[in-house]
């Protein structure tokens, strides 16, 4: 019982800090450019195995003219969707790599 307790205090003061991270996520131009930074890296992950995804490229593209207009928090928004995008798609390789017909 001694050991749940201060596990159960740790678990409700890091949920706690999660919930009060502020009412503004306003982005900076530094956020979106690591968030596409990033997008594209993972992009280039996926191309090298052969599983880049067909919208991916679009939506760096997309979160690129978002910066360029200044809207830093729609560029990361879509920046962190591209860069799921191509985990999931290195992901859906790993699963798959050894696809084949069973004889």
């Amino acid at each position: 019982m001694r050991k749940i307790i201060p596990f159960a205090i740790a678990a409700a003061f890091a949920l706690g800090a999660c919930a009060s991270g502020g009412g503004s996520s306003e982005a900076n131009k530094g956020d979106a450019s690591s968030a596409i930074t990033a997008a594209e890296h993972e992009k280039k992950r996926a191309k090298g195995k052969g599983y880049e995804w067909r919208d991916t490229g679009k939506i760096i593209k997309k979160a690129k003219k978002a910066m360029k207009a200044g809207d830093y928090d729609k560029a990361v928004k879509l920046a962190n969707k591209a860069k799921r995008q191509s985990t999931n798609a290195l992901a859906q390789y790993e699963q798959q790599k050894n696809a084949g017909p069973n004889y």
